[in-house]
């Protein structure tokens, strides 16, 4: 007699795209849909060269999370708790771009690539549900580096706004550039 197969779901963390305010919509040429699951999406320069890179590309080079099923970019990401075929599908999603937009020789080439763009992704995740994380992305000696640093709202906040954050991790060196929200807000227009 066969034994029936016993499914067990667990619950891990991963990241979602969040928008907490317009700005993604005109500093990114796509802007990713708030909740969608995200990934880092490093690997979308991984065959361009980041010192030629302009405008809202550059910005998403910078500073942008990869919306798994729009491919917009997202400045922010939110540590959210999924269960296993959450993270399942994410994979999948994940596989099916990787061949559809970015090479990927076949499915199973592509599961693999997805499976350790998630693993990554659950790397970030030490932090509680709910915090914000974002990244910075520079290209160094041909290499691309991130850091990341999280953002966690104040005791009792279910949602974060804008402003209310008080605790910052890794932030120990100043950002060397700014971005003119404003002036990207105009040539929009």
């Amino acid at each position: 007699m066969d034994r029936p197969q016993i499914r067990r779901d667990f619950i891990v963390k991963l990241l979602r795209t969040i928008r907490l305010d317009p700005s993604d919509t005109f500093v990114f040429e796509r802007a990713a849909e708030p909740g969608e699951w995200a990934v880092s999406g490093a690997f979308s320069f991984w065959s361009q060269d980041a010192g030629e890179l302009e405008g809202k590309t550059r910005a998403a080079f910078r500073s942008g999370f990869l919306g798994v099923a729009s491919l917009g970019w997202s400045t922010l990401a939110q540590i959210v708790e999924a269960k296993t075929p959450d993270r399942e599908g994410l994979v999948e999603t994940l596989a099916d771009q990787l061949v559809r937009h970015f090479g990927a020789p076949d499915l199973w080439t592509a599961r693999k690539a997805a499976e350790q763009e998630v693993v990554f992704v659950e790397s970030l995740c030490t932090h509680p549900v709910n915090t914000l994380i974002a990244v910075r992305r520079t290209c160094e000696e041909g290499e691309i580096r991130e850091a990341f640093r999280t953002l966690r709202p104040r005791e009792g906040s279910r949602l974060p706004k804008v402003f209310s954050f008080v605790e910052v991790d890794g932030e120990d060196e100043a950002p060397s550039e700014t971005v003119d929200l404003v002036g990207l807000a105009e040539t929009r227009k």
